[in-house]
């Protein structure tokens, strides 16, 4: 007969050379949905990723669906609750929950107000949302609000005298090519209202459609081609500058931004805290950064020319490609 302990032995080194003992080991959430585990000596079936203490592996069970596993007579983890969607899917939805909610609400409620209402602690809450939506929650609230004033503003006509999405505005545009992909070039009757930058001409035309829903587009013009040769000089040789009148749309914070961005010398650069404090406002370095966010006249007003507090370059709403292009462009003697 085989002794019980050689059966043991047998039982563990099985399990141990089995690639899904060493996911469990290894607590991989990669490994989540691909089996389960069932461990003898308490009865429970968990997920490989559980953070529970490690069970023996003469003890260890693998099951292809948590179904086996229940009808083996295995009840489910307290603690990694496999019977559950997996903690992604669960924390995603939490975030969701929490982001329709910052929306619907006219004042930001407070971490806790908020983390209450999904089912959290404050603390995990907060890195919860972090995790999936990459910004804290007051930063996520505060972008949004941001956002809100911008729509409120472009629908006001507090802001431009091109009401309603540019009711009674003739706007002429064309689309060219230059070295960092299309451009194209928008002018109202005051200046440049756009320069944007893209793979896509026909996705530049739809955005500026999108930006003055009620404007009259004017393209095709053939005298207006100069005036985007004259633009797309300026972007392969920005040394030389750009002498046009620009029509520049914004709130008051924002124009703020874009004329100290105007400031900031060819061939140099500045962080978003040197700009915050260079417009009076040390403390809004965020708002700093949605404003260059929200610049529609590439290279014009050079926003391309901020970058992250340690001089790594941060994003860009045409690429950080064509960030890095324009910079070393301007670095050229």
């Amino acid at each position: 007969m085989i002794a019980v302990d050689d059966m043991v032995a047998a039982a563990r080194t099985a399990t141990e050379q089995d690639w899904r003992w060493a996911s469990v080991v290894a607590r991989d959430r990669a490994a989540d949905g691909k089996f389960f585990y069932s461990v003898q000596t308490t009865g429970v079936y968990c997920r490989p990723s559980c953070a529970a203490r490690l069970a023996r592996p003469e003890n260890v069970r693998f099951h292809p669906t948590r179904a086996e596993a229940e009808r083996a007579g295995f009840r489910p983890c307290r603690r990694c609750k496999p019977d559950q969607p997996p903690p992604a899917e669960r924390h995603a939805a939490k975030v969701a929950e929490a982001c329709r909610l910052i929306e619907a609400a006219d004042e930001l409620p407070s971490l806790g107000e908020l983390a209450r209402a999904v089912g959290l602690s404050p603390h995990h809450f907060h890195r919860v949302f972090k995790a999936v939506a990459g910004v804290t929650p007051k930063a996520y609230a505060t972008a949004r609000r941001a956002e809100r004033v911008r729509a409120g503003l472009t629908r006001s006509g507090t802001v431009t005298d091109y009401r309603a999405g540019g009711t009674n505005a003739e706007i002429r545009f064309a689309v060219g090519e230059c070295s960092l992909g299309s451009i194209l070039v928008a002018k109202s009757q005051r200046g440049i209202c756009a320069i944007l930058l893209g793979d896509d001409p026909d996705a530049l035309v739809r955005d500026l459609q999108d930006r003055f829903p009620r404007a009259t587009l004017i393209g095709g013009e053939a005298e207006f081609e100069h005036l985007v040769a004259e633009v797309v000089g300026f972007v392969e040789a920005p040394r030389h500058g750009l002498d046009l009148p620009l029509d520049v749309r914004g709130t008051a914070f924002q124009r703020r931004v874009w004329r100290a961005l105007q400031e900031i010398p060819s061939g140099e650069t500045a962080s978003y805290t040197d700009l915050a404090k260079r417009i009076g406002s040390p403390k809004a370095v965020r708002a700093v950064a949605l404003a260059c966010a929200s610049n529609r006249l590439a290279v014009a007003i050079p926003c391309h020319r901020v970058v992250r507090h340690d001089g790594a370059l941060s994003g860009y709403r045409w690429g950080v490609e064509r960030k890095r292009a324009l910079l070393d462009r301007e670095t050229v003697a």
